[in-house]
């Protein structure tokens, strides 16, 4: 029977070799069972989402994969009816083959969904079943991914080959929210004023290296601007509110906001191609 607590990532040192062997970013983990047209049955294998690529590994602790596949050309993604309860499976559509998925829970299945959807349809799936924070991941994990095509299409393939994966563990596994902007109390007043219908939340540097700063646009009576401190306490993050408090991480930041606000509070996310003049 396939565990139902989500796997721990691998360690840092399996990390880095994968990102040193794949050169591509991880967006999402977790086991799979698979079945391609060659199998016999399905396979158990710990599966990494990296670019438009999966790879499976025989076990969580196997620094080389066995087997790839290529999304790059998927042509749709259809549920199937699982026999197994709590059990979700669906099949991936190639110009080639057609690949089998079962996962290990429905929430999990969700998840497998909206990360392979969004990566190879350069969008956040329109209906998907996730909580906020899962798919804030998602529109962080798109605006990556368009970075990567930009950057890959501008870079020689014998230089891409060459170039050693410099991504941090953390940073992968851990990107900022999708509404983090390198941006001044003042600028990211005016980004939410000129652009209501993208959003009224943004975090962005607090006023030294050692704390970020939640500004907030709402709307009760009149249009009104707040600004938050959320300082940086060992590995947690202390929201300064007048009973002060502290989340795992700037994910469950966001969360808490949206949260405490029942949903009134959005997350400020806007594509490459808006124009903020």
């Amino acid at each position: 029977m396939m565990a139902k607590n989500p796997p721990k990532p691998a360690p840092r040192r399996i990390f880095q070799e994968r990102l040193k062997i794949t050169a591509l970013p991880l967006y999402f983990e977790g086991f799979l069972l698979v079945k391609r047209s060659e199998y016999q049955e399905y396979k158990h294998y710990w599966t990494e989402l990296r670019g438009t690529t999966l790879f499976f590994y025989s076990d969580k602790k196997s620094p080389t994969y066995v087997d790839k596949l290529d999304l790059i050309d998927l042509t749709c993604l259809t549920d199937q009816n699982s026999t197994v309860k709590n059990c979700a499976k669906f099949t991936l559509v190639l110009p080639k083959e057609e690949v089998q998925l079962k996962t290990e829970n429905t929430e999990s299945g969700k998840e497998w969904r909206g990360f392979i959807l969004t990566v190879t349809e350069l969008s956040v799936p329109l209906h998907v079943s996730l909580l906020p924070g899962q798919v804030i991941r998602l529109h962080e994990v798109l605006e990556r991914e368009k970075k990567r095509r930009i950057e890959t299409e501008q870079t020689p393939s014998s230089a891409v080959e060459k170039k050693e994966p410099t991504e941090d563990y953390a940073d992968v596994l851990s990107p900022m929210p999708a509404c983090f902007y390198t941006v001044s109390r003042k600028e990211a007043t005016e980004m939410l004023e000129k652009n209501p219908s993208l959003g009224n939340m943004i975090l962005r540097p607090g006023s030294d290296s050692k704390s970020y700063s939640i500004t907030i646009r709402q709307e009760i009576d009149m249009p009104r601007i707040k600004h938050y401190k959320v300082t940086s306490v060992g590995k947690n993050y202390t929201i300064e509110l007048e009973k002060p408090v502290t989340l795992p991480n700037l994910f469950s930041v966001i969360d808490y906001f949206m949260k405490e606000t029942r949903g009134n509070l959005r997350p400020f996310i806007y594509s490459a191609d808006e124009n903020f003049g």
